[in-house]
């Protein structure tokens, strides 16, 4: 390994360490608390809007590697600019609660941006308005499911760590950036939260795996059903959820606690056994990926609808016992 990288890699770590420390001050200081109420899954006021130093991180790494890498400097800057976006309209709600539809226009410019990177790339635009609905998808999903104590960035670090296993240097150092950031910031959210996220980190996270999957499926030959199933434990659960919503009239978009995750806590486990059942589940996902990232695309997409339809039967299942 290159003596930049080595020493990069645990800069990333450290500086998004000092940087939760920072965002934890911030907080404090101007008051920026979540209090606990019967749609949220926590007990005790708790500062908020932790996830900008996995943001800054990762802006710095984005510019770092644009230094190190001049060809991929405008692909770069466009990820940089999409992900300011969606932190700096999270970090706005934050701060003053905005309008669900306001948000929802600033996440799909965002994933325009990402949308743009994979055309220009694979010159297919049905594949470029497929990453944009995923973006804007994902965006949502980490912020829907980012909502006990590190499970938002523990489900973080393994995608990253999944598509690192899966690409070619340099693009593999993205995944790796990615966990290190979220890692940084983890002992501060889990498993006593000392500071939330907040959708300035929630969104962000969603809109970076989700640029990371995207880029995943150019730089790979792996199968994009494929490419779902590290992510499969917050697809299925906020797929499903929200999906249940919208059949029985409810408004999606408003907080609940109706997620397996949020079930499961109301019914009286802790955050740290919930947040590690879902660890668990991830590691499976990720082991089932990376040994199926090899085989034939009809049998990895095979492989990815297996995983899909037991992880969707086992979601079904738990819920039933949690319901009764």
């Amino acid at each position: 390994m290159p003596v930049a990288w080595m020493i990069g890699l645990p800069a990333v770590l450290v500086i998004a360490a000092l940087l939760t420390w920072v965002a934890r001050q911030y907080a404090l200081r101007r008051n920026l608390m979540d209090q606990p109420g019967e749609r949220r899954s926590h007990g005790v006021a708790t500062p908020r809007g932790g996830g900008i130093a996995i943001v800054l991180t990762l802006l710095l790494a984005t510019a770092a590697a644009g230094l190190a890498w001049p060809g991929g400097r405008v692909a770069l800057l466009v990820f940089g600019v999409g992900l300011v976006l969606v932190a700096g309209i999270g970090w706005w709600d934050d701060h003053r609660p905005l309008p669900a539809v306001r948000r929802l226009l600033v996440h799909l410019v965002a994933s325009a941006l990402v949308a743009a990177l994979v055309w220009q790339a694979s010159g297919n635009p049905v594949q470029a308005v497929l990453a944009l609905l995923f973006t804007v998808s994902m965006i949502n999903i980490w912020n829907f499911m980012d909502g006990i104590n590190g499970i938002a960035t523990t489900q973080a670090i393994l995608a990253g760590l999944a598509f690192a296993a899966v690409m070619p240097m340099p693009f593999a150092l993205a995944g790796a950036v990615l966990a290190l950031a979220c890692l940084g910031f983890l002992p501060f959210n889990y498993p006593r939260a000392r500071i939330f996220m907040g959708d300035v980190g929630s969104g962000a996270l969603g809109y970076a795996i989700a640029a990371l999957v995207c880029l995943a499926s150019v730089v790979t030959e792996v199968h994009w059903l494929l490419l779902l199933v590290p992510l499969s434990a917050f697809l299925v659960d906020a797929g499903f959820t929200l999906l249940s919503r919208m059949l029985s009239g409810q408004r999606w978009m408003e907080p609940h606690t109706q997620h397996l995750y949020q079930r499961a806590v109301k019914g009286g486990m802790s955050h740290t056994s919930v947040t590690g059942m879902y660890f668990v589940f991830g590691l499976f996902s990720i082991t089932v990926f990376n040994a199926c990232s090899d085989l034939q695309p009809r049998w990895e997409a095979a492989v990815a609808v297996a995983w899909l339809i037991f992880a969707t039967g086992l979601w079904l299942l738990l819920r039933k016992g949690m319901r009764n």
